[in-house]
C-alpha cells in the first residue's frame, strides 16, 4: 500500500516542524542590545569626566573603538557580536576611569608629600632662627 505524501497527519507534522524552524530562526537573530550600547556610552562619558583623556588615553580609545564596532554590528543586525563588543567597550571604559582616578589620587598624594616637606623645612627654619 502506497502512503500519501500529503496525508493530514504528515501535513500537520510538516507545518509544526516549519513553525519551530521559523521561530528558531527569529529567536537566534536576537534584538539590538540597546541597553548595552547605552551603558557603554555612559561608561565612556564617565571615564572622560574622570580625566581618562589625559590619564588613560589608550584604554579610552579602545573603549571608543569597540563601541563604534558594536554600533556597526548592530546596524548589520549581528546582535550577538554587538552585545559582546558593547560589553567589552564598557569594560575598557571602566578600566580607563579607574586608571584615571588612580593617577589623580597618586598625583594628589605626591603633592601632599611636597606640601608636608615644605612645612617641615619652614618649621626647621623657624627653630634655627630663634
Amino acid at each position: 500500500m502506497k502512503k500519501d505524501l500529503f496525508s493530514p497527519r504528515r501535513l500537520v507534522t510538516l507545518l509544526a516542524v516549519a513553525g519551530v524552524l521559523t521561530l528558531g530562526a527569529c529567536a537566534s537573530k536576537g534584538v539590538l542590545p540597546t541597553a548595552d550600547l547605552t551603558n557603554a556610552r555612559a561608561s565612556i562619558t564617565q571615564a572622560e569626566s574622570a580625566g581618562a583623556t589625559q590619564k588613560a588615553p589608550v584604554e579610552l580609545l579602545a573603549a571608543r573603538e569597540k563601541l563604534g564596532q558594536a554600533e556597526a554590528a548592530g546596524r548589520a543586525e549581528n546582535f550577538v557580536q554587538a552585545r559582546r563588543l558593547a560589553e567589552a567597550a564598557m569594560a575598557d571604559a571602566e578600566l580607563a576611569e579607574r586608571k584615571a582616578r588612580a593617577a589623580k589620587a597618586q598625583d594628589a598624594a605626591i603633592e601632599l608629600g611636597r606640601a608636608n616637606a615644605t612645612l617641615e623645612r619652614e618649621m626647621l627654619n623657624r627653630k634655627d632662627a630663634k
